[in-house]
């Protein structure tokens, strides 16, 4: 049984609810265990005896089944979570603006050349590198500001992708035991 991380797309934003507590008893139903969440953004980590697609797709099905709604979710085992903060190609902002730094995991890898289709569309200083397998973004007025879009990034990577602050990526990390 390994450790793995759960990231749920658009959870809890414009009326798309999910409480996590019951988002917990019901991964636990799945004969996950270990479970635990962080924050109310659809972050969880746990413990399962299936591939990281096999979470993806039984995590994807019971949102749906009980919420009503599709929450694309992406799922790292614990060996390539903890590669992740070590591939950043942005540590200096990590260390002084941990909110303003961004990491993109996809179901997918992103497709080549993903990072400059986004960056030629940036705007305010934001920049996008790829790396590890992921796609990180530095967002120097905050994530907030931006008018790099969802549909703009999820078409450049070639696959539905969630998005974690470096404070976040930490604490799942942590959190992996």
């Amino acid at each position: 049984m390994g450790r793995m991380v759960a990231l749920l797309r658009a959870v809890n934003v414009g009326g798309r609810k999910l409480p996590m507590a019951e988002l917990r008893a019901l991964c636990a139903e799945l004969g996950w265990t270990d479970v635990a969440t962080y924050i109310q953004s659809g972050n969880v980590v746990f413990s399962a005896d299936a591939s990281p697609q096999e979470a993806e797709t039984a995590l994807e099905a019971v949102v749906a089944k009980t919420w009503g709604y599709d929450a694309p979710a992406v799922v790292r085992t614990a060996p390539q979570w903890a590669a992740l903060p070590a591939s950043n190609p942005f540590p200096d902002v990590g260390e002084a603006e941990p909110n303003r730094l961004m990491l993109l995991v996809s179901k997918d890898p992103p497709a080549d050349g993903a990072a400059e289709t986004i960056e030629a569309r940036a705007t305010a200083g934001e920049r996008v590198r790829a790396s590890g397998g992921a796609l990180w973004f530095h967002y120097p007025h905050g994530a907030g500001t931006s008018k790099l879009t969802p549909s703009l990034i999820d078409r450049a990577v070639g696959s539905p992708g969630t998005a974690r602050n470096w404070r976040t990526v930490q604490t799942l990390l942590g959190m992996l035991g």
